[in-house]
């Protein structure tokens, strides 16, 4: 994920950073010399300030939460290498919609950043706000659930070791 300054790279876990490492520098640099072009484009910067920017059909609600999210909270997640899109607000809940990207999206502590982090600091501003809830790709969500139903068949082998385990003697 390339941002305005930082550039992130996720690595599936059975692969090594140092076997990584050289390739991720060789393309960068690669990409970065072989071009006499900007690494972000003017077109980039105005598509992403277009994306950003306050619709002028938003209501004040979405406004703020736009500008709430833009101001304080981008910031801090693009720091930690990921970035945030809103997505949406349902006005009759109080559910803001919310996509982390980047490192963000794949670390462990993503949701506590989501509900203890973001959550909180958007209800502390903006009343009308009564939770936070992140926005997935079909693609994350099949993940997830494969991801729990290998943690599932773990928990089960474990608990049958146990099961089938003697007795301690006295």
């Amino acid at each position: 994920m390339l941002g305005s300054n930082f550039l992130t790279v996720n690595k599936q876990d059975h692969i090594n950073w140092a076997n990584l490492r050289p390739e991720i520098v060789e393309l960068m640099d690669k990409f970065l010399t072989s071009k006499n072009e900007p690494v972000v484009t003017k077109e980039l910067i105005e598509k992403s300030e277009q994306e950003a920017a306050l619709d002028d059909n938003d209501t004040e609600i979405v406004s703020m939460i736009k500008e709430l999210i833009e101001t304080r909270i981008r910031p801090a997640i693009q720091d930690d290498g990921g970035d945030i899109e809103y997505k949406g607000f349902d006005e009759e809940t109080g559910t803001v919609f919310l996509k982390l990207q980047g490192a963000c999206k794949s670390c462990s502590s993503s949701g506590d950043t989501l509900k203890h982090g973001i959550e909180s600091m958007l209800m502390h501003y903006i009343e009308e706000v009564k939770e936070v809830e992140q926005i997935l790709d079909p693609e994350e969500e099949l993940a997830l659930k494969e991801f729990e139903r290998i943690e599932q068949q773990i928990e089960q082998r474990k608990l049958s070791r146990t099961n089938d385990a003697p007795p301690p003697s006295l």
